[in-house]
């Protein structure tokens, strides 16, 4: 499973952060081209690629795949 988080489009909104059923997403420290802090994953393991991150995001900027 991974999550791709595109720097840019995401505004730094925190949907993704706040939506996580599996809490594996937290605001990065370092701020992106645009001036924003985008998403990290914290533990890519624990992801289940529900999707709800991607759902959730206003600007289109999270890709979920399901890896094998």
């Amino acid at each position: 499973n991974s999550e791709q988080i595109s720097a840019l489009f995401c505004k730094g909104c925190a949907y993704c952060v706040k939506f996580c059923p599996k809490q594996i997403l937290e605001m990065g420290t370092v701020r992106s081209r645009k001036g924003h802090f985008n998403p990290v994953v914290t533990d890519p393991e624990k992801c289940i690629a529900c999707g709800i991150c991607a759902t959730m995001c206003p600007e289109a900027a999270i890709e979920v795949t399901k890896g094998e």
